[in-house]
């Protein structure tokens, strides 16, 4: 599935570009029986709207060698959510597994991509979520990822679907699960408040260390932040309940000091499970070691295809098709052009990813027969308009 150049030529767009072909042509795309065309056929298309970051039917009103947008997107229709999830995790497992050593304990980040959409559910209102006000609007689709906080390979480890009409904690622990598959330790999990659940606070300290701020509700809780001086203490959620869930709480008292024109005190209250041993500030800390997610998540976006489809599951396997290209990109690099040297291996900076999407464009546009001339008009510059010109 995954044959890698040899490491000792060059690497060219062509080897990108068929690396990249080798692992989302493994996606699997039911199709249409007795149609002459078959999965290889639909996939490149998908590939070259997602490095373009343009939709499918751009990619194949310009270009000879691609089957009619109607057609693919018939094609894309007939996804299957369970199965389409479950392959695309087996090629996250397997891109990370090439260049991650199971004997090293790894820092791992949960979060929710929200993708922000317009218009009405295709089939039923659970496949919408509803979000913060964003482009414009305020439901989205869903999906809870996981990846390595590292700054040499930060790869997603897992991520599946989420529904508005299921529990987070649902998705939450399907990802957890996933990851808990890894023969690497977790040495630490991170997670935004948006994940402080009573569910996700018990299976992630089964998983290893984890570390999640706390919302401030309740009387309790805005008390034990109510304060000028950090501390460590025990806080009882669901208190007196069946439910009751004790856990370590970090409660940080720091400053803005002029940053972003604020000024004052700041106080914030973390979920600190096995790490009753040290300090707040000590654990805030190491929480922010998840601020990288964002550079993750930015390259993501640069390499996600567009679409009006309604369809939940073509922009579902739209979102895949962007994280593999992202995590077969962070494998190339290291693996096949980064050189070896004391402390780890020297990143290249050419090696970027809008580069790796550049090639894999030329290649497709090749193989694709992109149209590079348009029908004129016939006309020009009406004669009236050339005297005035002079």
């Amino acid at each position: 599935m995954l044959d890698l150049p040899e490491p000792d030529g060059v690497l060219s767009a062509r080897d990108v570009k068929e690396v990249a072909a080798d692992v989302i042509t493994e996606l699997p795309l039911p199709g249409i029986e007795g149609s002459p065309l078959d999965s290889g056929d639909i996939w490149p298309v998908v590939t070259m709207a997602s490095v373009n970051q343009t939709s499918v039917w751009d990619v194949t009103s310009q270009t000879d060698g691609t089957p009619c947008d109607d057609t693919v997107m018939t094609w894309l229709h007939t996804l299957q959510r369970g199965w389409l999830e479950f392959s695309a995790n087996l090629l996250f497992r397997h891109l990370a597994l090439t260049i991650l050593d199971p004997d090293r304990s790894r820092i791992v980040s949960i979060d929710f991509v929200d993708n922000p959409y317009h218009g009405h559910p295709d089939e039923d209102d659970g496949e919408l979520c509803s979000s913060s006000p964003t482009d414009g609007t305020t439901t989205c689709h869903r999906y809870c990822t996981a990846y390595v906080v590292s700054n040499g390979k930060p790869v997603t480890l897992a991520l599946t679907y989420v529904r508005s009409d299921e529990q987070e904690a649902d998705a939450v622990e399907r990802v957890l699960d996933r990851v808990g598959a890894y023969p690497f330790a977790i040495d630490l999990l991170l997670a935004d408040r948006g994940f402080y659940n009573g569910r996700v606070i018990r299976r992630g300290r089964e998983l290893a260390t984890t570390v999640i701020p706390v919302q401030e509700k309740g009387e309790r809780m805005k008390e034990k932040l109510d304060t000028h001086c950090s501390y460590m203490t025990t806080y009882r959620m669901f208190k007196d309940s069946e439910r009751e869930l004790r856990f370590p709480l970090a409660v940080s008292v720091s400053y803005h000091n002029g940053d972003r024109g604020k000024h004052g005190e700041v106080v914030r209250g973390y979920v600190a499970c096995d790490l009753a041993d040290r300090t707040p500030t000590q654990i805030e800390r190491r929480y922010r070691k998840r601020s990288a997610i964002e550079t993750s998540y930015r390259l993501f976006r640069q390499a996600r295809a567009t679409t009006t489809t309604q369809d939940p599951l073509v922009r579902f396997a739209f979102v895949l098709v962007s994280f593999l290209l992202e995590n077969i990109w962070l494998v190339l690099r290291w693996a096949v052009v980064a050189r070896p040297r004391r402390g780890g291996r020297d990143l290249p900076t050419q090696f970027t990813f809008g580069t790796f999407c550049d090639w894999i464009r030329h290649v497709l546009e090749q193989e694709l027969e992109r149209r590079w001339e348009i029908e004129m008009n016939r006309t020009g510059v009406p004669d009236a308009y050339g005297s005035a010109a002079g």
